[in-house]
């Protein structure tokens, strides 16, 4: 196939997530009441034995009262700096795509950067730009369903690729491969160009900021990304026509900060000047993969075999506290306070901290080598 209108028709979705519709639509199949949450050390010791993360959901982390007031603070404190990191993104896109972009986020740290893209867009530029949420997997790959599904709708859309951020660069990695896949197979080029408001690993060309700064939305899991878990592969419970899966946790509405976090932060955009925003970027946007770099060291002295077990930056980390079994944390400075979060998570799980200042991120966890 090398035409778009020859590309395998995929059924609609059916409605997921608590957005607004306008805001996101998630291509995903519903999973709930086909699939539980696994135990952490069990999850953890199935991964670490051959098995894929993507084939178990972790069980949910429930934030203490002390934690969500860190997660109030930070949503204060980091809303403008967050909402021009955005503004920077979006501008960079716009130039790049035009008003034909269709946004992509990956779910799910990307899906509330995409909303945010979509309504600063909106709000400062009069374009209503088509946003999607899908599913990539690494050592997986895309949801190519997902893909078809996105350009069968929009058969002269640019996609653009959107993330929260960057850790050692294995997304961008599997998105790059990803779409030279999609293209082998369907004769359609994908721009595997990722997006991201933060990229502390020097590994992508689109970015907001290279500092390695708490965005609040890496501070919880569904509750501030729709209420969607980790995107899920399982054959045995999706066809071959379905999209990745998730389970849509309806049960938490109450609890729910996705709406709070997007409305908080949007609020901020009639305070940017659209004009100056991508003059704040270093001069040198080249992908230099340091933070990657970095890594490597930190991997021979603490003896981990397999890099994967290593989750550098803010966002990374704190995913390891919430669904993860963490051996230790590093952090480049205890007076960081951007680290509050992580630190108080760290204490709650009885999980040691270590000071270690040539650090290229704020943190980096470093997942138990069960083996």
């Amino acid at each position: 196939m090398t035409a778009r209108s020859h590309l395998q028709p995929i059924p609609a979705p059916l409605p997921m997530g608590c957005y607004k519709p306008q805001d996101v639509t998630f291509l995903l199949k519903n999973l709930n009441g086909l699939i539980q949450e696994t135990d952490l050390k069990l999850r953890e010791k199935i991964i670490q034995s051959g098995g894929h993360y993507s084939e178990m959901l972790p069980v949910e982390y429930e934030p203490s009262r002390e934690y969500m007031a860190l997660f109030y603070q930070a949503l204060r404190e980091n809303a403008f700096k967050v909402a021009e990191a955005v503004g920077i993104v979006a501008e960079l896109i716009l130039r790049r795509n035009g008003p034909q972009t269709v946004l992509v986020s990956l779910a799910r740290a990307g899906t509330p950067v995409g909303v945010l893209i979509k309504r600063y867009l909106l709000e400062k530029k009069g374009f209503a730009l088509p946003h999607y949420s899908i599913s990539i997997i690494r050592g997986k790959g895309i949801d190519e369903n997902a893909l078809l599904y996105i350009l069968q709708q929009h058969p002269e859309g640019k996609l653009q690729f959107i993330d929260g951020w960057t850790g050692k660069g294995a997304i961008t990695k599997t998105l790059k491969e990803a779409c030279a896949e999609f293209e082998a197979k369907y004769g359609y080029k994908l721009d595997s160009d990722l997006a991201v408001l933060a990229d502390p690993g020097h590994c992508v060309q689109t970015f907001g900021t290279r500092e390695d700064f708490l965005i609040p939305s890496a501070c919880l899991n569904s509750t501030v990304s729709g209420l969607i878990s980790r995107t899920v592969l399982r054959r045995d419970l999706m066809t071959d026509h379905d999209f990745h899966g998730a389970r849509y946790y309806q049960e938490l509405e109450g609890r729910e900060v996705s709406n709070l976090f997007v409305d908080t932060v949007s609020a901020e955009f009639k305070r940017l000047q659209d004009e100056r925003l991508v003059n704040l970027r270093p001069e040198d946007c080249r992908a230099t993969w340091q933070g990657l770099k970095d890594l490597e060291q930190i991997r021979e002295k603490y003896e981990v075999e397999d890099i994967n077990l290593l989750k550098p930056g803010l966002g990374e980390t704190t995913r390891v506290l919430l669904r993860r079994l963490p051996e230790r944390v590093l952090i480049n400075h205890p007076a960081n306070p951007n680290l509050k979060h992580i630190l108080l998570l760290a204490k709650d799980r009885g999980v040691p901290v270590e000071l270690y200042p040539e650090l290229t991120y704020a943190s980096c966890g470093i997942i138990k080598q069960l083996s």
